[in-house]
C-alpha cells in the first residue's frame, strides 16, 4: 500500500522568492534558500466493519480510538461510509458496520468493493458474522464470505492488512442453538487466517470469545453494553498497534524506511482474580518483516505467584516460578504482524496484591 504524499507549499513560493531577490541584490541584501520541509505522510485509514456489532452504535470504537490516541498514535483515520453515532465521547466514529447485515449477502451481493473505493483504507478490522451464525448458516459458507471479502480487500490495495474477529460470544433468549454455532465458528477461523494471510497481506485473528460474558458484558444476550465495549477495545488494541507499529509500506525508493522491528512482542492481561489466585492472558505477535514458524514466550509471575494451568499453549516451569510456554501445534506459525494468544491460571499468596507478571518472547523462523 502506498502513502500519497501531498505537494509541499514551498514549491509554489519559489518564483515569489526569486522576485524578491532580484529587488533586493541592488541593495546588498540576499536571501538564504529556505529549507525543503519533509512532505507530510497521510494517516493510516483503519475501517471498522461488520454489522450492528461494530456500528449501531459500536461504542467500543469510541474506547478503541481514545486508547490508540492516548498510547501516541495519532496518524490514523476511522473511515467508513457510516457516521458517528454519538457515544458520549470525542472520536472518529466513521464506520463500515450496518446493522442486521449478513457478511454472507455482502460477498454474495459485492457490496464490498464500492465501500473500499469510497475510504481507500490500509487496515481492516472485522467483526462479521453474528447475523448469520443466528440465521444458521453453516461455517463453511460464512468463512468462504469472509476469503471474497478478503480477496476484494486486497484487490483494493495489495498490502491490505486485515484483523479479523473470533466473534463475542451471543445467547438471546429467541436462539438457544446461537451460543453453540459461534463456538463452531470461531473454532475455524484460525486455521482459516493461516490459509488466507500471506506475508504482503497478512491476516490477524484476534479472540473477542475468550473471557467475554453475554450476562455481563452485553444488554441482550448480543450487544455489548459499556463493559463490553471495554473488553472489545482491549482485545482489538495490540493487534492494531502491532500492524500501526509495523508501518504502511512506502513507494519502492522512498528514503527513510524504518530498520525491521523485534521477531516478536508481548502484552499481559489479567483477565479475573481472586483470594489467591488469578487467570491471566499473554499475546505473541510477530513484529517482524517475515513469517514465524514457531515461538516461545517467558512468564515471570510477580508477588510469588505460579502458573498452574496453561491452554493454547506448552508449559513447562522451573524451581523458581518461571515459566516457559511454547506453541501448540496449531498457533505457532505467525505472518507478519500476526498474534497469538494463549491463556493461564495462576495461583497466589493471599498477600500477593494485584497480578502482575513480566513476558518475554522469541520467535523462530522456517528453517530449509
Amino acid at each position: 500500500m502506498r502513502r500519497t504524499r501531498r505537494s509541499s507549499p514551498h514549491l509554489r513560493i519559489v518564483p515569489l522568492l526569486g522576485l524578491l531577490a532580484a529587488l533586493l541584490l541592488p541593495l546588498g541584501v540576499t536571501l538564504a534558500p529556505r529549507a525543503a520541509a519533509a512532505p507530510a505522510a497521510d494517516p493510516v485509514r483503519i475501517m471498522p466493519l461488520g454489522d450492528s456489532i461494530t456500528g449501531s452504535p459500536g461504542c467500543w470504537r469510541a474506547v478503541l480510538w481514545n486508547r490508540l490516541v492516548n498510547g501516541g498514535y495519532t496518524g490514523i483515520d476511522f473511515v467508513g461510509t457510516l457516521p458517528p453515532q454519538g457515544c458520549g465521547q470525542a472520536h472518529d466514529g466513521d464506520n463500515e458496520g450496518h446493522g442486521g447485515e449478513l457478511v454472507t449477502t455482502v460477498a454474495d451481493q459485492n457490496l464490498l468493493p464500492g465501500r473500499l473505493a469510497a475510504t481507500r483504507p490500509d487496515i481492516v478490522v472485522m467483526h462479521f458474522g453474528t447475523n448469520d451464525v443466528w440465521s444458521g448458516i453453516a461455517p463453511d459458507r460464512i468463512l468462504a464470505a469472509y476469503t471474497k471479502l478478503v480477496t476484494q480487500m486486497r484487490a483494493s490495495d495489495p498490502d491490505m492488512r486485515i484483523l479479523v474477529a473470533q466473534l463475542i460470544p451471543m445467547n438471546p433468549s429467541s436462539c438457544a442453538a446461537c451460543a453453540r454455532r459461534v463456538v463452531d465458528l470461531n473454532a475455524r477461523i484460525p486455521d482459516w487466517a493461516r490459509a488466507t494471510g500471506t506475508q504482503r497481506s497478512p491476516v490477524t485473528v484476534v479472540d473477542q470469545w475468550t473471557g467475554f460474558s453475554t450476562a455481563t458484558d452485553t444488554y441482550d444476550g448480543v450487544h455489548p453494553n459499556a463493559s463490553g465495549d471495554d473488553k472489545i477495545a482491549a482485545r482489538w488494541y495490540p493487534a492494531l498497534a502491532a500492524a500501526l507499529d509495523a508501518g504502511v509500506p512506502q513507494d519502492p525508493g522512498d528514503p527513510g524506511d524504518p530498520e525491521e522491528p523485534a521477531a516478536c512482542t508481548t502484552r499481559f492481561r489479567a483477565v479475573s482474580s481472586w483470594q489467591g489466585g488469578y487467570q491471566g492472558e499473554v499475546t505473541v505477535t510477530n513484529t517482524s518483516a517475515s513469517a514465524a514458524s514457531g515461538w516461545t514466550a517467558t512468564v515471570v509471575p510477580a508477588n510469588g505467584a505460579r502458573l498452574t494451568q496453561l491452554w493454547n499453549g506448552t508449559l513447562t516451569t522451573a524451581a523458581d516460578g518461571t515459566a516457559t510456554v511454547t506453541n501448540a501445534a496449531w498457533n505457532g506459525a505467525l505472518a507478519p504482524g500476526a498474534s497469538a494468544t494463549f491463556g493461564f491460571v495462576a495461583s497466589a499468596p493471599a498477600t500477593a496484591g494485584a497480578p502482575a507478571a513480566t513476558v518475554t518472547c522469541t520467535a523462530r523462523t522456517p528453517t530449509g
